[in-house]
């Protein structure tokens, strides 16, 4: 039997969407997941006061760079929607006027969870390594794991992976030591 022809998401579809769903459109699909649960939402935001702190504002750091929670992303014809995203100043000197961002970050961290991991793996990092983002951080707050891919000749190369309390010193932000710990949920 026939299938019905469906229909390519557009932009107004994410506007359409609940207050309480992030929405992406990937190869034409709209995919939609609920807000980031307790251990991801941790993660994401102790990560993103330590990079912001250091490198966004350049206090106990280096500076030279904008790090954004969750910028929306206009990639080609993908609407991407990263848990934290940064561009280095000097490729992006301003912001755009827009409410989306359709240059591609330097660095993005994907915080992983049972209902995103295989959307983040398997369909979002192809894409971000066509869009030529550098640096590419997974994080999976269950397993207490950090991998680190740089973007070499438009595939991910696993740079180093770390684990449960390391200290970490990692690409493109190693000029700061960050202790993986406190990224987790107390015990």
């Amino acid at each position: 039997m026939n299938q019905p022809a469906q229909r390519l998401a557009c932009y107004q579809d994410l506007f359409d969407l609940p207050e309480h769903i992030i929405g992406e459109i990937i190869h034409g699909q709209l995919i939609t997941q609920p807000r980031p649960a307790s251990k991801h939402a941790r993660t994401s935001s102790i990560l993103s006061g330590e990079l912001t702190t250091a490198y966004d504002l350049g206090r106990n750091g280096p500076g030279g760079w904008w790090i954004l929670f969750e910028p929306e992303l206009h990639l080609a014809k993908h609407v991407l929607v990263p848990d934290l995203a940064g561009w280095r100043r000097e490729r992006m000197p301003k912001f755009p006027d827009s409410a989306y961002f359709d240059s591609a970050p330097d660095w993005i961290c994907e915080i992983l969870s049972p209902g995103t991991a295989r959307i983040d793996r398997a369909v979002k990092m192809p894409i971000y390594a066509e869009q030529a983002v550098s640096w590419l951080w997974l994080i999976d707050p269950s397993l207490h794991t950090l991998e680190v891919y740089q973007r070499q000749n438009q595939h991910w190369l696993l740079e180093h992976t770390w684990q449960n309390d390391d200290v970490i010193n990692a690409p493109p932000f190693a000029d700061i030591s960050l202790q993986l710990a406190d990224l987790w949920l107390p015990v």
